[in-house]
């Protein structure tokens, strides 16, 4: 808080960065086991366990919207799982190679990196520090191509563990080094973006625009989405819609509180008018409730009344 580096003297932190590392380990190693269409989108499970971890340990309240946004993106996670798609076999750096060198791929890195060039050298000086988007986008784009070199990256450390001569092949350095800038033009705009605009809305445009990049630059590599049914095609659209919905409900409204006073108008009077009835009920009996004879007190009371009267007169 004070801008030292005392933290570093803290073993809490060092911790934490520990279970980082194993945790961005496991993330890095799913990418050669699983398709980049259904790892991607499941971190998002990472921002449900943050939120319900904060509110058990730090005390943050998780209100009605962030309740409903994590119960989304459990449902989202576990439709895109069952229909999850199927990538074409990738197991050695040949084919990967081969996979590298298709057309349509070759089209969208091209495109990738001069929008993010058009982005970052005329569109960042002008609408940067306006425009939400513009460096957003540099992370998205650069990020499907990162995603890609984990991937390349992942099937080089499999056949490494195999006892293949993988450290002879110049694609897996390539990859690396590719792999090297992508995240720190990542890292960079993505500080960019969070110290200028709120995080509550950084984080769900920037996974939702990352996770869509990562999907189409996917299907274009490695044509997971060829032998798809329309089934599937519909359940993994409506999963990833379902948790999009989910993540925006947790950070958009995470620091608004859900009282009466923010319901609509209409609510509001009936709500109120449902009030002054029960109050009016309480004070006033309805005549059902009314006894039918006079009670011995109210005659007591009128009978000492008349004479009163009487002696008056």
């Amino acid at each position: 808080g004070q801008g030292g580096h005392a933290y570093l003297r803290e073993w809490l932190w060092w911790a934490g960065l520990l279970c980082m590392g194993v945790g961005e380990a496991a993330n890095f190693a799913a990418y050669a086991f699983a398709p980049a269409t259904l790892v991607t989108p499941l971190g998002a499970l990472s921002v449900l366990v943050s939120a319900l971890l904060s509110s058990t340990f730090l005390n943050e309240q998780l209100n009605v919207h962030g309740k409903i946004g994590c119960t989304l993106s459990i449902l989202g996670s576990t439709v895109m799982v069952i229909h999850a798609p199927q990538e074409e076999e990738v197991s050695s750096l040949e084919s990967m190679a081969e996979k590298l060198k298709d057309p349509g791929f070759i089209v969208f890195a091209v495109c990738v990196l001069v929008s993010s060039l058009l982005l970052i050298f005329v569109a960042g000086p002008r609408y940067g520090r306006s425009n939400i988007l513009v460096y957003v986008l540099v992370c998205s784009a650069i990020g499907s191509l990162s995603v890609s070199c984990v991937k390349g990256l992942g099937i080089a450390l499999k056949e490494l563990f195999a006892g293949k001569p993988v450290l002879k092949e110049p694609l897996g350095w390539v990859l690396l080094v590719c792999l090297v800038i992508c995240i720190s033009v990542q890292i960079n705009y993505l500080n960019k973006a969070l110290d200028i605009f709120n995080t509550s809305v950084v984080t769900p445009i920037y996974y939702v625009l990352f996770t869509t990049a990562v999907m189409t630059c996917s299907a274009i590599l490695f044509k997971e989405w060829q032998h798809m049914v329309l089934d599937n095609i519909i359940g993994t659209i409506s999963g990833f819609l379902t948790i999009v919905s989910g993540i925006f409900l947790l950070h958009a409204f995470r620091d608004v509180p859900f009282t009466a006073d923010l319901l609509p108008l209409f609510l509001q009077q009936g709500r109120a008018d449902l009030r002054t009835s029960w109050r009016s009920a309480d004070r006033h009996q309805s005549c059902q409730h009314q006894p039918l004879l006079p009670s011995e007190d109210k005659g007591s009371q009128s009978a000492e009344g008349e004479e009163e009267e009487g002696e008056s007169m």
